[in-house]
C-alpha cells in the first residue's frame, strides 16, 4: 500500500496539481480585489518570511497507528492521518501560491463534473492527470527480496525459488558479468545481471517481485462504468492480490 499512496501522490497529491496549475499559465493576481481581471487567480499571500498557519501544520501520528491496516481505514487517500484544510477553513487566511493553485485544480474539477458530467470530467482527469507518466516499478524497494520471492512463493503455493545462471562473461576480469535467473519449478521467474552471483541473484528476485505486484489486467473496469450512458459496460471485479508479504 505504501506503492499506491505514493502513486496516488504522484498524481494528484498537493505538489502535483501545483504544477498542473503552473503549466496550465494560471497568473496570480498582485492584490485580490474587485477590480482584477477575473482570469487571475485570487488569493491572501503570506508575506515572505512569516511562519505557516497551524492549518498547514502537519503532525506526526504516533508510532503504534503507523501500520498499513491504519493507513487504509483511517487516512485519507494519501496515507496522511491528518488531512489537508479545507478551503472554507482558510476564507480569510495568507496561504502559499502552491496551496491557491492546487486548490484552484479541485474547483476546476468539481466545477466541470457539475455542468458537463460524469463522462467529460473523466476524459478530461485522463488527458491532464493520467496521461503523465509515472514509473511506478522506481517506487518499489526490496530489502530482502530473496527472502520476500520464497515467501511468496509459499503463500501461492508455487515450487521453492532457484537460482540458475543464464550466462557470464569475464569471470577472471575486473569486470564480470553475470546474468542469473529465478526459476520455479520449469517457469522462469525473473531476470537480472550484476558483477557478482549474489548481484545477480539478488536483482532477479527483484525483479520477479516487480513482475508479480506490477501485473496489468488485459480489461480493466471501475464501479463508475456502469453509472454512464455512454460507457454502459458490464461491471467486471479486477483480480487483486492478497496484499503485501508478510515475513
Amino acid at each position: 500500500m505504501q506503492v499506491v499512496f505514493a502513486a496516488v501522490d504522484a498524481y494528484i497529491g498537493p505538489k502535483a496539481l501545483a504544477i498542473v496549475a503552473k503549466e496550465w499559465g494560471i497568473e496570480a493576481a498582485h492584490e485580490p480585489g474587485g477590480e482584477v481581471d477575473p482570469g487571475y487567480l485570487q488569493f491572501k499571500r503570506i508575506q515572505s518570511g512569516d511562519a505557516l498557519p497551524d492549518a498547514f501544520t502537519r503532525q506526526a501520528p504516533w508510532a503504534w497507528n503507523v501500520t498499513t491496516t491504519h493507513k487504509i481505514t483511517k487516512t485519507d487517500e494519501f496515507g496522511s492521518e491528518n488531512a489537508p484544510p479545507s478551503p472554507h477553513a482558510l476564507a480569510n487566511s495568507p496561504v502559499p501560491s502552491d496551496e491557491a493553485g492546487q486548490s484552484f485544480v479541485r474547483a476546476l474539477i468539481g466545477a466541470l463534473h457539475i455542468h458537463l458530467g460524469s463522462p467529460l470530467v473523466k476524459r478530461f482527469f485522463r488527458d491532464h492527470f493520467l496521461s503523465r507518466h509515472l514509473d511506478v516499478s522506481t517506487l518499489f524497494d526490496f530489502r530482502q527480496p530473496t527472502r520476500d520471492l520464497s515467501r511468496l512463493c509459499a503463500r501461492e503455493g508455487f515450487e521453492p525459488p532457484v537460482a540458475r545462471i543464464i550466462s557470464e562473461t569475464g569471470r577472471l576480469s575486473r569486470h564480470p558479468v553475470f546474468v542469473v535467473g529465478v526459476y520455479s519449478g520449469t517457469d522462469k521467474l525473473g531476470e537480472g545481471a550484476g558483477s557478482s552471483l549474489d548481484e545477480a541473484r539478488v536483482r532477479a528476485a527483484a525483479a520477479a517481485m516487480k513482475a508479480w505486484y506490477l501485473y496489468k489486467p488485459v480489461e480493466v473496469t471501475v464501479p463508475s462504468s456502469t453509472e454512464s450512458e455512454l460507457d454502459a459496460s458490464k461491471w467486471r471485479p479486477n483480480m487483486i492480490d492478497c496484499g503485501e508479504v508478510i515475513v
